[in-house]
């Protein structure tokens, strides 16, 4: 069973850092792409980053570029996203998906965790 699961959320001042972590299970976390995708309350959802599955560079959104980082560490199965300079706009819930891809400029997610909620305050 393909299981994806997200921790590190919290509350933060803007200007501050996070990093959120993305433990998977159930499938060859290596082959596959693995991303990150945002929804805040009202809003729809919005891409982050996505390690592409079909040629393994990592895409960001554009309003995380620059700010965000993805990584990951195959040895372990778990994607790491650190986000530093956080704005208020940045407060939504975070879900890390199994598998992504990007064509052109959209972003496609596959099955996605509960998510972990991000707080930026001001």
């Amino acid at each position: 069973e393909v299981q994806v699961v997200e921790s590190g959320g919290g509350l933060v001042q803007a200007g501050g850092s996070l990093r959120l972590s993305c433990a998977a299970s159930g499938f060859n976390f290596g082959d596959y792409g693995i991303g990150w995708f945002r929804q805040a309350p009202g809003k729809e959802r919005e891409e982050v980053s996505c390690r592409s599955r079909r040629d393994g560079i990592t895409y960001y959104g554009s309003s995380v570029k620059g700010r965000f980082t993805m990584s990951t560490d195959n040895t372990k199965n778990t994607a790491y996203l650190e986000m530093n300079n956080l704005k208020t706009e940045d407060t939504a819930v975070y879900h890390c998906a199994a598998d992504c891809e990007v064509l052109g400029e959209e972003f496609y997610f596959g099955a996605a965790g509960q998510g972990t909620q991000v707080t930026v305050s001001s």
